[in-house]
């Protein structure tokens, strides 16, 4: 694998990140103690996964299968995000807690601000946001939120973040009009990151050019190293073309289908830190030790 002229000149060890289960099967009162585990077993990071209303049968093309189809059914419990996020922080005190990634353009990016701004206060700037255009159409519909221009929206809605999160925004005319002379307190304890998900060519360049770094997907079973380089490389051209550093950019991966094989995820670590990962997200079973995963996943 070739090195990018923006990657590390040494070795770094990538970051471990854990899907907090708030999803499925969990009993969400379990949230806060396992938070608290996860992060007692030395994990760096905690991430929360986002869906508000599912139709029962999904007929949405689905972006990360190749077939296009969902392989489940939209009753499955989901805690809401930024609830589950907020339970975490509560009952924690060191890991990072953030989202992978929250369907931006279906919330009111006002309210938004607000409640991330609030969490991040709360945690004492812990709050990461990872942040999606989406793709479920009928969750859309059910919140009264345009699907057809969800790119465009995503673009505006990360600048009213910001421009939220500064504690006076500005006058704005665009998709989401905001009158002058609003005052919107706290402000973040920290400059909350925004990460993009996705794997298109427009979430390439929403990465490069307006996020703070990119948030990918791929399933270990099929994890293909060299393709991930060379998106990472894509972000950065695109960071490179706004005369922005490349170099300051984060890169994240979530794991999929990761359940159970921390064995072969240690084994790619060191390749996937060489590709440009900053930090890995993994799924861990319910009733395992989470120490003894964080253990396997470091090698010990």
């Amino acid at each position: 694998m070739t090195a990018s002229p923006d990657a590390p000149a040494v070795a770094r060890q990538v970051a471990l990140g854990a899907k907090l289960p708030h999803t499925g099967a969990v009993d969400p009162v379990s949230i806060p103690a396992r938070a608290r585990a996860l992060e007692e077993a030395g994990f760096d990071s905690l991430w929360v996964s986002d869906h508000v209303a599912m139709p029962l049968e999904i007929g949405s093309h689905y972006p990360f299968a190749q077939d296009g189809k969902a392989t489940w059914k939209g009753d499955v419990p989901y805690v809401e995000a930024l609830v589950a996020m907020t339970a975490a922080a509560a009952a924690t005190e060191r890991v990072r807690i953030g989202s992978a990634v929250l369907v931006l353009p279906m919330r009111n990016p006002v309210l938004l601000a607000k409640q991330v701004a609030s969490m991040d206060v709360l945690s004492g700037g812990r709050i990461e946001l990872g942040v999606g255009a989406g793709w479920l159409r009928e969750e859309f519909e059910a919140l009264d939120a345009s699907f057809e221009d969800r790119g465009k929206r995503t673009e505006e809605w990360i600048a009213l973040l910001r421009d939220c999160w500064s504690g006076y925004p500005s006058a704005h005319d665009g998709l989401y009009p905001l009158a002058d002379g609003l005052v919107q307190l706290p402000t973040p304890a920290h400059a909350v990151p925004i990460l993009v998900g996705g794997h298109t060519k427009a979430a390439f360049r929403r990465a490069g050019s307006l996020g703070d770094g990119w948030l990918a997907q791929q399933a270990v079973p099929e994890l293909d190293v060299e393709h991930l380089a060379g998106e990472i490389e894509a972000v950065r051209e695109q960071a490179r073309k706004v005369e922005r550093d490349p170099a300051s950019l984060r890169f994240v991966l979530r794991l999929v289908e990761s359940l159970g094989r921390e064995t072969d995820v240690a084994a790619r670590l060191g390749d996937l830190a060489a590709a440009g990962v900053h930090e890995v997200i993994v799924d861990l079973p319910l009733d395992g030790d989470p120490r003894a995963s964080h253990d396997a996943l470091r090698g010990a």
